[in-house]
């Protein structure tokens, strides 16, 4: 796996997301976005980093640019968590961990001294060109949508 940099092109995708839609960076193309990576549907972490898009959504709108969630889990719970807080934008799921992959976002972890396999929360700003804007590891749930509406008012 190739590590990714800002102004690398981005990997394509195509998953299924919440509300019956699909998302693909075909659909996207010549369209500024945010793919932004989370652990697992409705936890405490992922859910204020959810919300937190969800309020930025009308400002993100304005600046012309889409949002995609990508979480490792199937489309049920999706739904139940884009249903349970209003979530507008589209969850997909990467059950496969395919796009994690691409994405050099499915990573070791460890808690309580096992390791495992998961989704490091992390985002990518993709750029009406196709190109990585600006990537955000390791991402703090609460002060992410703000960077990421300074970010994008910047592209």
């Amino acid at each position: 796996m190739s590590e990714l940099a800002e102004g690398s092109k981005a990997p394509a995708f195509k998953m299924k997301a919440s509300g019956g839609r699909e998302v693909s960076s075909t659909a996207l193309k010549g369209r500024p976005y945010l793919l932004y990576f989370y652990p697992k549907a409705d936890t405490p972490g992922c859910t204020k980093q959810a919300c937190g898009v969800q309020e930025a959504l009308p400002q993100l709108g304005k600046l012309g640019l889409e949002v995609i969630g990508v979480s490792p889990d199937p489309i049920p719970p999706i739904e139940k968590f884009a249903r349970k807080y209003g979530l507008e934008f589209p969850l997909a799921s990467d059950e496969d961990h395919t796009v994690a992959e691409a994405y050099g976002v499915w990573v070791e972890k460890s808690m309580y001294g096992r390791t495992y396999m998961g989704m490091e929360r992390s985002s990518f700003l993709v750029g009406a060109d196709g190109k990585i804007a600006r990537i955000w590891r390791k991402v703090k749930p609460d002060a992410h949508a703000a960077q990421v509406l300074e970010a994008a008012a910047a592209l």
